[in-house]
């Protein structure tokens, strides 16, 4: 059995790991529940935040197992829409035009649009890849 191709990279985890007490690496591995409850306390009171320094490692690796790679770099989009979501350039990135220059226009559709993506670009990009692969061997 092959070993899963490394979709969510560890760096860009520690880099938003920096930020973590928003809850922002947990939702680039995968992890909106508790990106969501980090996000508003804290980091669990910043305790959850330093524990978490040492578990990227491991939530890399199940991030690795449980979504598809492909043509659509995780890390990029996640950059994307972190810093540039209002825009909707990570939806351009995607190939999703229309919702792309809906955001662009809407301020990310008044921030709920990013939100939305926040609890699932992972699904997203996955989705994406698979469908990519799928339509390449065909």
């Amino acid at each position: 059995m092959s070993e899963p191709r490394d979709t969510h990279s560890k760096a860009i985890g520690y880099i938003l790991w920096i930020f973590g007490f928003t809850g922002s690496h947990r939702f680039y591995f995968g992890r909106p529940l508790t990106g969501t409850l980090w996000l508003f306390t804290g980091g669990l009171l910043l305790i959850g935040w330093l524990v978490d320094a040492f578990l990227i490692p491991s939530m890399a690796r199940s991030a690795d197992r449980r979504f598809t790679a492909g043509p659509v770099d995780y890390s990029v989009t996640w950059i994307l829409l972190t810093f540039l979501g209002f825009l909707g350039v990570h939806r351009f990135y995607m190939g999703k035009w229309p919702t792309g220059l809906l955001y662009l226009i809407s301020g990310g559709l008044l921030g709920l649009g990013i939100i939305y993506d926040f609890w699932t670009l992972n699904a997203q990009v996955s989705d994406l890849n698979q469908r990519r692969l799928t339509e390449g061997t065909a």
